[in-house]
């Protein structure tokens, strides 16, 4: 899973099951066909394969998630600054900024993560 990177329609299919989990899995086929056109193989299909990368799992007709959104999220983030910036978090935030000026508001909040997670 750390290195999976969502297609434009499993994030959109990711988001509804993370929205409305717990869900029974012929919900998730109605709810795919209202919002995506989908059809039921369709549904299972990408279901399974998300399964299989291990962020959702359908146990008894119930999908939810291994991963929750956030964490997902998260991992992704901390990958692209990794391969993107070598791991530097303060190239990415060089990157990020791209010259403009920072507010003193915006300042004290990375002083303050900065102080919270300095080890």
């Amino acid at each position: 899973m750390n290195d999976y990177k969502f297609a434009p329609s499993e994030e959109k299919f990711a988001a509804l099951i993370w929205r409305h989990e717990p869900i029974c899995s012929g919900d998730l086929v109605v709810l795919c066909a209202k919002e995506f056109s989908w059809k039921k193989s369709t549904t299972y299909t990408v279901l399974k394969k998300l399964c299989a990368k291990g962020i959702f799992q359908n146990e008894n007709a119930i999908v939810s998630s291994l991963i929750k959104k956030d964490e997902f999220y998260v991992r992704q983030s901390q990958r692209f600054v990794e391969d993107t910036f070598g791991g530097s978090l303060p190239k990415f935030l060089i990157a990020f900024i791209g010259g403009k000026k920072l507010s003193d508001r915006q300042a004290e909040e990375l002083k303050k993560l900065i102080d919270e997670h300095r080890s």
